[in-house]
């Protein structure tokens, strides 16, 4: 970051859900402008009357300056925008945004999936809607009250532009939010997507009771996966090694306050997926990735049994126990494979 940049003025955060909350409550405190644009207008009534995201981050202050709006058109002319959406209404919601945004703002892709329709990451999906936008992207291991209420996170920022990847870092660093700047988009966009699919494997190898051994090797073959279809794609090792990469891995894969973990947990315990999904309100985005990241990969070439294991899963395709025993009788061979 160079000594001259300044942080953006004004944003607007599109997506009223815990970790845009925690986003916008971060710039806010550092001084920027900061509007959120929620779906639900009871959302963005609880943030300005009661400075409290009730439906999706209770129990957490806001600050007094940061506002909330249900209109999207509200969000017009402001200097940068986070996009922190469920990856699955991308592609509309960028296209109203383009209506209402500068035509070249700067804009960072914060949500993690990929697109089940078309099997295109968010990076892609903008390039086809707003191709003018300046994007960067935001990914790493970071749950959303940690970062509100002020503990420790390292994230990666990746950006092409030096310039516009100087402004994001000045705009979101804080004491204890310290973001690291890549000029690899591929890489920190495909970790935070690849990662929320691991996640699930993860957590339905603890609610099957497998063990914690069982459990680590399924984390290591994993990444093992990850890096292949990385490498295929253009990402970089030390990308898919880092915070965005490996850091969000551990995170998500060892914690029930993943949804993504906990969602795989439950489905190891039994239940099915649609009692669980029923139960929730925020969106569980290695549902949709699983099979998207599954098409990427057969298109690239690459070998993902243990992201295949988890689109089976959730789609119902086929039981645990089958899943389990299939990924146990694969052959044996060498481990760099």
């Amino acid at each position: 970051m160079t000594a001259s940049a300044s942080p953006f003025q004004s944003a607007a955060i599109i997506g009223g859900g815990a970790w845009g909350t925690a986003l916008a409550s971060l710039i806010a405190a550092n001084g920027v402008d900061a509007l959120i644009w929620a779906l639900e207008p009871e959302t963005a009534a609880a943030i300005n009357d009661r400075h409290e995201n009730l439906p999706f981050l209770p129990g957490v202050q806001l600050p007094e300056s940061l506002r909330a709006t249900s209109d999207l058109s509200a969000t017009s002319g402001r200097d940068a925008y986070l996009f922190v959406a469920p990856a699955q209404h991308a592609r509309p919601l960028l296209g109203e945004m383009r209506r209402v945004a500068p035509r070249e703002a700067a804009l960072a892709l914060c949500a993690k999936g990929i697109e089940r329709a078309t099997g295109k990451m968010l990076t892609e999906v903008l390039e086809e809607v707003w191709p003018e936008a300046r994007a960067a992207v935001l990914s790493g291991p970071s749950f959303a009250r940690d970062v509100a209420i002020g503990l420790p996170t390292a994230v990666t920022l990746a950006a092409c532009d030096p310039a516009l990847g100087a402004r994001w870092m000045a705009t979101i660093g804080a004491p204890h939010f310290r973001p690291y700047l890549s000029d690899d988009l591929i890489g920190a966009e495909l970790g935070g997507a690849v990662k929320n699919v691991l996640a699930i494997a993860a957590g339905a190898v603890e609610g099957k009771g497998l063990g914690d051994s069982a459990r680590a090797a399924l984390i290591a073959r994993g990444f093992a996966e990850f890096q292949r279809l990385g490498v295929a794609i253009g990402a970089r090792p030390e990308t898919m090694a880092g915070l965005s990469g490996l850091g969000d891995l551990i995170l998500t894969a060892t914690s029930r306050q993943s949804r993504n973990m906990s969602l795989g947990f439950e489905l190891g315990r039994g239940r099915k997926i649609a009692d669980i999904l029923s139960e929730r309100r925020a969106v569980t985005e290695g549902v949709a990735t699983a099979p998207a990241v599954v098409a990427m990969a057969m298109r690239a070439g690459v070998e993902m049994p243990v992201c295949a294991a988890v689109s089976e899963l959730v789609s119902g395709a086929r039981g645990l126990d089958d899943i389990i025993a299939a990924l146990l009788a694969r052959p044996l061979k060498s481990e760099g494979r």
